[in-house]
């Protein structure tokens, strides 16, 4: 290994304390934001920042990158109209990720979903051989 690729592999040491769970494109996603607001308080005369957590629950559309720039992008319809966020594997503002649902599907890239609407935007749920196994059993 070079001396880029250990560098990065420490820095993704020290930025992921607890680890994501698997995931890959078609999985439906809750992930955890950090959102920190700042106001301004007129009393103390001085701004006041608090930080709270926002969940975002959406399909995993797509994951691009490596290593330390990694990202994956989730999708949902919020109000009828569909919206995307691109969430940086490594970041400090993921408070974490978890999978809620694991989604059936043939590509990597789930752009397709930008155009379809209603029961064609759809995925079907994946069912790990394992699971089918302990099912039977």
């Amino acid at each position: 290994m070079n001396l880029i690729q250990e560098l990065e592999a420490e820095q993704m040491k020290a930025l992921r304390a607890k680890a994501h769970p698997s995931f890959r494109p078609g999985d439906t996603l809750k992930v955890n934001v950090k959102v920190v607001e700042q106001t301004f308080d007129e009393k103390a005369k001085k701004m006041k920042t608090r930080e709270r957590l926002q969940a975002f629950e959406g399909v995993c559309i797509a994951r691009q990158g490596a290593g330390i720039n990694e990202s994956f992008t989730v999708r949902k319809i919020s109000y009828g109209e569909g919206v995307e966020r691109v969430f940086p594997v490594y970041s400090p503002l993921v408070d974490s990720v978890s999978v809620v649902r694991k989604g059936k599907v043939r590509r990597a890239k789930l752009y397709y979903l930008r155009g379809r609407r209603g029961k064609s935007a759809r995925i079907g749920e994946r069912v790990e051989r394992n699971e089918e196994a302990k099912a039977g059993a």
